[in-house]
């Protein structure tokens, strides 16, 4: 009991949202010390993916399944009891449409473990979620409610959690997607300079790739997706396309569907990917246009609330000092008195 009356203190609720806080603040200054690593773990996980389009492109050529593509793959499945909860339960037909394996993509997973995690996590959610809320509304902080409404918070919860998934997945998207866009117009740039000195369409992605990694690693990771299927793909096409659906841009798959064309129909590269640069810096900078008209509205009411006041303050003070410390002052103290 003592334990429990611990953990329902106001006091002790108050110390744990602090040092969460804290935390948060730790973890967002020293999330810029680990851009290495997580850059070094991109790279593994493209060169994985790079090694198993390139064992099923060997597979298909000699004819057959491809044991090296097998083991390929159950490299990178998920736990074993995720895999089994998914089959078991047939969680694919229950929870996964025609979009959900390009929603992962666009998010970067990519592969059957990610889609298994992700199946498993639209079931364990809510049910996590609805278990932590009962233990807490009926033994942690029971407050005398009635039983069913501790049980509708519960549920409530659970339904809440439910969308807990996809609503991370969706944040991750936003996130990748920002980042993407943000850094496309210079990636333009930067390939209509290979492009017009004369490298081919896999060597300009491979060159990019390298350069645009350190604005942003999301973007580098997708040409160099796309500089592999380049080289093992037979159709060029596919690959550009491919690109265009991972990134789920509407910028992206423009340029895409400006290269497919070109190789299609033997148009020039170069001047297709010159038109769609100078359209991608007229689009940043109409963004940039964009958020600074809307900046004197986003103003408004932090000036009314937080400068305003101050302001009235800072004017007011000296000449409200000035009255009540002289002779009115004294007469409205002496009138008080008497």
């Amino acid at each position: 009991m003592d334990f429990v009356a611990l953990l329902t203190q106001r006091e002790f609720l108050i110390s744990v949202l602090a040092a969460v806080s804290a935390a948060a603040v730790v973890f967002t200054f020293g999330s810029s010390f680990i851009v290495k690593s997580e850059m070094r773990d991109r790279i593994k996980r493209v060169a994985l993916e790079r090694e198993k389009m390139r064992a099923e492109e060997m597979a298909r050529l000699r004819g057959n399944g491809g044991s090296e593509s097998r083991g390929i793959r159950r490299a990178s499945e998920t736990k074993t009891y995720m895999k089994t909860v998914v089959d078991r339960f047939d969680l694919k037909k229950a929870f996964q449409d025609d979009a959900t394996v390009d929603k992962l993509a666009m998010a970067g997973f990519r592969g059957q473990g990610h889609l298994t995690t992700f199946l498993f996590m639209r079931m364990a959610a809510p049910i996590a979620i609805f278990l932590l809320v009962t233990f807490y509304v009926l033994v942690l902080a029971p407050g005398g409610r009635p039983l069913y409404l501790n049980l509708t918070y519960a549920i409530g919860a659970a339904l809440v959690g439910a969308y807990l998934p996809n609503v991370l997945l969706k944040n991750t998207t936003t996130k990748r997607q920002a980042s993407i866009r943000r850094a496309w117009p210079d990636c333009l740039d930067l390939m209509l300079l290979c492009v017009e000195s004369g490298m081919s369409m896999e060597h300009a992605f491979k060159r990019v790739a390298r350069e645009i990694g350190q604005q942003s690693p999301e973007l580098a990771e997708e040409l160099t997706l796309t500089t592999a299927e380049l080289a093992f793909l037979e159709d060029r096409g596919r690959a550009y396309d491919n690109l265009g659906r991972r990134t789920g841009l509407d910028g992206v798959k423009s340029v895409m569907t400006a290269l497919i064309q070109a190789d299609r129909y033997g148009t020039s590269v170069g001047q297709a990917l010159r038109v769609m640069a100078e359209e991608g810096r007229e689009q940043r900078m109409m963004e940039a246009e964009k958020k600074a008209a809307s900046l004197p509205p986003k103003l408004t009411v932090p000036l009314i609330l937080f400068f305003l006041p101050v302001l009235f303050i800072v004017i007011l003070s000296p000449a409200m000092i000035k009255v009540f410390s002289g002779p009115v002052g004294s007469v409205m103290a002496n009138g008080g008195a008497g």
